[in-house]
């Protein structure tokens, strides 16, 4: 499994990545993706009240946080592209420009 996380505005997120033979997590109303390759992680937005009070760029902003889905692709790199791709977007929905995320792919080290 990798963890691959998103850093801008001195914040970060991260998601996990289950590769062929892992077990992705199951609960209620997630969706069940047959697929070798499965990216999970939160989707959030900002709103104007209620959420949660998170500091982005110096600035604090409200954010609401939907169900994680989780999406299956068959190819590894086509998987990370799209959890690059995720990243970069959560960030967008909170005004922060692509270019300023941050991405780091953290592979599994052997105990």
């Amino acid at each position: 499994m990798l963890q691959i996380r998103g850093f801008a505005g001195g914040t970060g997120v991260t998601g996990t990545l289950y590769e062929p033979g892992e077990e992705p997590p199951s609960y209620r109303g997630a969706a069940d993706p047959d697929a070798p390759y499965v990216w999970v992680c939160d989707s959030f937005y900002q709103v104007a009240t209620g959420g949660q009070a998170q500091t982005i760029g110096g600035k604090e902003i409200r954010v609401a946080f939907e169900s994680p889905t989780p999406r299956g692709f068959e190819e590894r790199d086509r998987a990370i592209a799209a959890a690059e791709e995720h990243l970069r977007t959560q960030f967008a929905r909170l005004g922060v420009a692509e270019n300023e995320v941050i991405i780091d792919v953290l592979e599994p080290t052997e105990a």
